[in-house]
């Protein structure tokens, strides 16, 4: 993977005068825009589906474990696959590899319907397959689809990549909101458990998953075009490049740090906000309110911080003013949280989960626009990392969770944070270094 020293990454982080359309730039332009309102929208109806789902594991599929021990083995899958899910989605095509992702979703939430070893595992293990490769084959296509805007309209590359992302990552982040309304609704006359209420529901969660499979059909295939040649991907050493040479890279070193906090933080709010901080504080019942308080504000933020984001040293302020929230939540819960019995007591857990998800917000639009505007030479590769690290932090979580106190939990995160930023902020001041001393 080639740095970002040249003087056409240099351009990518600097403003340039805007050029007069011409009617011919602005209709592909709205093409590329449409692609990211069908791709946002596909998500939307996916992932409202399998995130109410994921929070529900660990009440409807209780015997033995079944839920929770899915979820690890899911996020380990996940992990593993995402080491060769930028070669899978070379040799599909970004599109191809966007639908059959979905298939492991659909499968996983066929398989809620008749809970059991086995159906739940073997559909984990798939949807560690199909999510890799979703999840590389979205930061991808939305890259492609920023690129080719912005060349076509004449516009600001940076800006474009961070608008798009701004706009995906808002409705992705309304997937909370969605999920936990329909799962508060279908389930409010019955308990989470009882058969007749989920079955419902996993048979709307289906529905919901069928229609964003169609979705995704209706996007547009924009492959970029690979220097290397069929021949020269034949041999072993050539197919293992994208898996490797990203570790050889000095910029990704100083990012994966950053990569795996993103994951721990995702899953500090799934496994330990809810069980430590919601549940005492405001019951099993609060808990899909907290966590569709936490979506909004995670929608809201995406949205403006995809919108400020115009190169790195944007990127740069937004995500230290996100880490800043953080680590000001995560030392008060470690220093000074206690559960009151008056007024403010229930106003806690929501007042968490509005500012975890405006630093949810800012981590997930600023580490794609940042992969977006660093390694556009190989993207997919990029992104591949991204989900390596964070799947692997994930699944961390998921299996030390019930082994680990919450204390040491809140430690382990605050000293992840302080490692991760560091090494962003050195990034950030090594690259301005190099174009500096290039110009």
């Amino acid at each position: 993977m080639d740095p970002a020293t040249s003087r056409d990454d240099e351009a990518l982080l600097v403003s340039s005068d805007a050029e007069e359309a011409s009617p011919e730039p602005a209709k592909k332009g709205s093409f590329h825009a449409r692609d990211v309102h069908v791709l946002s929208f596909a998500f939307l109806f996916i992932f409202s589906a399998y995130g109410a789902a994921q929070n529900l594991q660990s009440t409807v599929n209780t015997e033995g474990n079944l839920g929770t021990t899915s979820m690890g083995i899911l996020y380990l899958s996940f992990t593993l696959f995402s080491l060769v899910a930028s070669l899978t989605v070379r040799f599909l095509g970004t599109k191809n590899a966007l639908v059959l992702g979905t298939t492991g979703y659909l499968l996983f939430i066929a398989s809620n319907l008749k809970p059991s070893w086995y159906t739940m595992v073997p559909a984990s293990l798939y949807l560690g397959f199909s999510a890799s490769i979703i999840w590389v084959g979205q930061g991808t296509y939305l890259t492609s689809a920023a690129r080719s805007h912005a060349k076509d309209c004449h516009l600001h590359e940076g800006t474009i990549i961070g608008s798009f992302n701004g706009e995906f990552w808002m409705m992705f982040a309304s997937t909370q909101v969605v999920g936990n309304l329909i799962s508060l609704f279908l389930l409010k006359n019955g308990k989470e458990g009882e058969s007749s209420g989920t079955t419902l529901l996993f048979i709307v969660f289906l529905g919901c998953m069928i229609l964003g499979s169609v979705l995704m059909c209706f996007l547009s295939k924009r492959d970029e075009r690979r220097q290397n040649t069929p021949e020269d991907s034949s041999d072993i050493k050539s197919l293992l490049k994208p898996v490797i040479l990203p570790l050889l890279d000095k910029n990704m070193l100083l990012i994966i740090p950053l990569f795996a906090y993103s994951g721990l933080q995702q899953a500090f709010v799934w496994a330990e906000f809810t069980k430590y901080i919601v549940t005492p504080a405001l019951g099993v019942s609060g808990v899909g309110g907290a966590m569709a308080i936490f979506g909004a504000s995670d929608a809201i933020c995406s949205l403006a911080a995809g919108r400020w984001t115009s190169g790195l040293s944007s990127i740069t302020l937004i995500l230290s003013g996100g880490a800043l929230l953080q680590i000001l939540v995560l030392v008060w819960l470690l220093l000074k949280y206690s559960l009151s019995s008056g007024v403010l007591g229930p106003a806690y857990p929501l007042i968490v989960a509005v500012i975890w998800g405006i630093g949810d917000g800012v981590f997930n639009t600023q580490l794609n626009a940042l992969l977006g505007i660093l390694f556009k030479n190989d993207t997919d590769a990029a992104f591949a990392q991204l989900k390596v690290w964070q799947s692997a932090a994930i699944s961390v979580v998921f299996f030390l969770s019930p082994h680990i106190s919450f204390q040491a939990m809140l430690v382990v995160m605050v000293a992840a944070l302080c490692v991760s930023v560091a090494g962003f902020l050195y990034l950030t001041l090594s690259v301005k270094n190099v174009f500096s001393s290039s110009s």
